[in-house]
């Protein structure tokens, strides 16, 4: 926190211009599909299966980015058209992806999975067996044994020449798809797909660079025009003049996911796919009350999860009987917030744990996975976000051995680089700094909406809002020369006046749209020595 610059719009331009390159990416710089290994080849064989009228069954995940894949499939062949049984696994009854368990029920010539597969050595083997040939679409991190399936589409195999290799399970079914329409001569324009691929890449916390920022920007576009029934519902919940990518992040991909984490994904893929406005706003309605039951289910486990921390070790893991399985990425993500330390949380049921982990900074969590795999039934993810499962019993020695793994990773690694970019004199927040942020959007994962800072302004008063009080506004003078107030907003705590009456923390200026008025927010993200 030594050395920060006071900043004007000029500076504050010219380092968000250093992010990118000279030029942004464009629609047509998305490199060639056929690039992806095996993605001729799957292209190939779908619009033979279709030639031939064979059963073809996709299978998706119950995450955004999973459901978000299964929609966009459906779409395609629902406008081709062509009959395809979609199944997205219930996370409670078959386990994560094509599993032996979900195959059991699957009577099909070909099956297609997107967004998973990677890890699915077994239930390739069934596939043989039962003489179904299988095309598997993911883009999580492959182990050293690849599913013996007719065809592996994935960006992050060694062999793959796809030269962008961060894209989300959604990105590689719809560039795959790209193809099939090739092969088959269709008329099916790939950019009306773009509003759910959007959703994908910013809810998978895809990178915000190269083709990603060119995809979200034009999605975005796509969501606020778009006919689907899904994007009517979506633009009239928001009801913003522009959607920005936060908005995706925080209000749309949280309700989707509810879906998969309490009860089943089908609810949200229904969403998606609706063909009337009436069956969305049915399916948005009840993502809505699942997402509110997902908030106070999350706010208990992570209640109990913080009083299981130990706060000495260097990645935290802990695990609770019967908590709910659907929402321990999320308490995940919530100790990485709260510690500054990669988190492990797991469920246990009748001696099993099953759990997910949340990484930080430039840790890859399923490398520390990867290398205590002994301990493990199974597991699979990537640099930021994994999953995994094990016996009960073995919590214990896993804990031990994947901090041993944590502690020899460089300290610098885990310091989130969350830093503020500098102070911004109160008269420098107007509408004119609204407008050039706006020229950075969207904002995410490596492109970080910018953070400021202020230093032990003197705080003026603190007003609670909210039903129960239990958010802040707390008005500041930044410097005691400046004539001018302003209010900072701390969501989820009622913040106590400090005895020096001082506030040192960091921020970020959104914009908030309400009752057709905009006005200036300025979100409190961290808060020091308090």
């Amino acid at each position: 926190m030594k050395n920060i610059p006071i900043l004007n719009k000029k500076k504050l331009f010219k380092l968000l211009s250093s992010r990118f390159d000279k030029e942004d990416k464009k629609l047509s710089d998305i490199p060639n599909p056929s690039l992806l290994k095996d993605a001729n080849k799957s292209a190939k064989k779908i619009a033979e299966a279709i030639r031939d009228n064979k059963k073809i069954t996709l299978v998706g995940d119950y995450d955004v980015d999973g459901v978000s894949s299964t929609a966009i499939m459906v779409d395609f062949f629902r406008q081709i058209p062509y009959p395809l049984e979609a199944i997205i696994p219930n996370r409670f009854r078959d386990g994560y992806g094509v599993s032996p368990n979900v195959l059991q029920r699957i009577k099909a010539d070909l099956v297609i999975t997107v967004d998973n597969g990677i890890s699915a050595i077994e239930a390739a083997k069934i596939c043989k067996e039962k003489n179904i040939e299988l095309i598997i679409t993911d883009h999580h991190t492959p182990d050293e044994i690849l599913p013996d399936a007719y065809a592996i589409v994935n960006p992050k195999l060694d062999t793959c020449e796809y030269p962008f290799k961060e894209i989300c399970g959604a990105q590689v079914a719809w560039l795959l798809l790209a193809l099939v329409k090739k092969e088959l001569n269709l008329n099916i324009n790939m950019k009306q797909f773009m509003d759910i691929l959007c959703i994908a890449i910013i809810a998978d916390i895809m990178p915000l660079i190269n083709i990603n920022r060119a995809l979200v920007k034009e999605g975005l576009k796509v969501l606020m025009s778009s006919n689907r029934p899904a994007s009517i519902i979506i633009r009239d919940f928001l009801n913003k003049a522009i959607i920005n990518s936060e908005d995706i992040a925080f209000q749309i991909a949280p309700r989707i996911n509810a879906a998969g984490r309490l009860e089943d994904a089908s609810i949200a893929l229904e969403f998606f796919t609706a063909i009337d406005v009436n069956t969305a706003y049915k399916q948005f309605e009840k993502l809505n009350a699942l997402n509110e039951l997902r908030k106070e289910t999350e706010a208990e486990t992570t209640k109990e999860a913080i009083s299981k921390v130990n706060v000495n070790d260097t990645l935290i893991v802990v695990s609770g009987e019967g908590w709910h399985e659907g929402v321990v990425g999320i308490v995940a993500a919530r100790l990485v917030e709260r510690f500054d330390k990669p988190a492990i949380v797991l469920s246990i049921e009748n001696g099993l744990a099953k759990g997910s982990a949340r990484s930080i900074a430039n840790v890859s969590i399923y490398e520390l996975i990867k290398e205590n795999k002994t301990y493990l039934s199974k597991f699979g993810g990537h640099k930021m976000a994994a999953g995994l499962g094990l016996n009960s019993h073995d919590i214990e020695e896993f804990t031990v051995a994947i901090n041993k793994s944590a502690s020899k990773i460089d300290p610098k690694d885990f310091i989130p680089n969350d830093e503020a970019l500098g102070i911004l004199p109160s008269d420098e927040i107007n509408f004119e700094l609204l407008n050039l942020l706006d020229n950075f959007e969207p904002y995410g994962e490596a492109n970080k909406k910018p953070l400021f800072f202020i230093k032990d302004a003197s705080i003026l008063d603190i007003k609670l809002f909210g039903k129960d009080k239990s958010h802040s506004k707390i008005i500041i003078r930044q410097f005691n020369h400046e004539r001018k107030s302003i209010e900072l907003i701390l969501f989820k705590t009622a913040f106590k006046m400090p005895r020096d009456m001082k506030l040192t923390c960091n921020y970020r200026v959104t914009k908030n749209e309400f009752n057709n008025k905009v006005s200036i927010q300025l979100i409190i993200n961290k808060i020091y020595n308090y």
